[in-house]
């Protein structure tokens, strides 16, 4: 184990809501508190291409959405048990690309091998299948039944 905070680089773990990215969460956690690293939880959310003008709203928003989205992520794996060195990170854009580049630096990447379409409108598989091929360390595929 690390004694240096310098050299204790993230787990980081891609969520989207659906129950295999709470398995992929759990499985975080735990690489986290055994390797003693933190744990970076990130959501990506963007806007999609739409044949109608976007309708304003003060009461929806994609970013308080996302933002959303983890907190429940996050209370439905943890509880009121969050583990103390725990960054929430909301982002929008391209989920594969801001994956990516959330990888640069982290310890490991974690996600789960199928969504529910959280990850912006892609082919269900295919998020992990780049990840697994470009992330910038190594990748955790989580799949069902494989966090118990």
């Amino acid at each position: 184990m690390s004694t240096n905070d310098e050299d204790r680089k993230p787990i980081v773990v891609g969520v989207d809501g659906s129950k295999l990215s709470l398995e992929a969460l759990w499985k975080a956690r735990r690489l986290a508190a055994v390797l003693d690293n933190p744990l970076q939880v990130v959501t990506v959310w963007g806007t999609s291409v739409s044949l109608t003008a976007p309708v304003a709203s003060d009461t929806w928003s994609p970013q308080v959405e996302a933002e959303q989205v983890l907190n429940q992520a996050l209370a439905d794996a943890f509880g009121t048990d969050v583990p103390k060195d725990l960054v929430k990170t909301p982002l929008a854009g391209s989920p594969v690309l801001l994956l990516i580049e959330a990888s640069r630096g982290a310890e490991m990447l974690v996600v789960g091998n199928r969504g529910h379409g959280g990850f912006a409108g892609l082919l269900l598989g295919s998020v992990s299948s780049v990840l697994a091929a470009h992330a910038l360390c190594p990748v955790l595929i989580v799949h069902r039944g494989e966090s118990g």
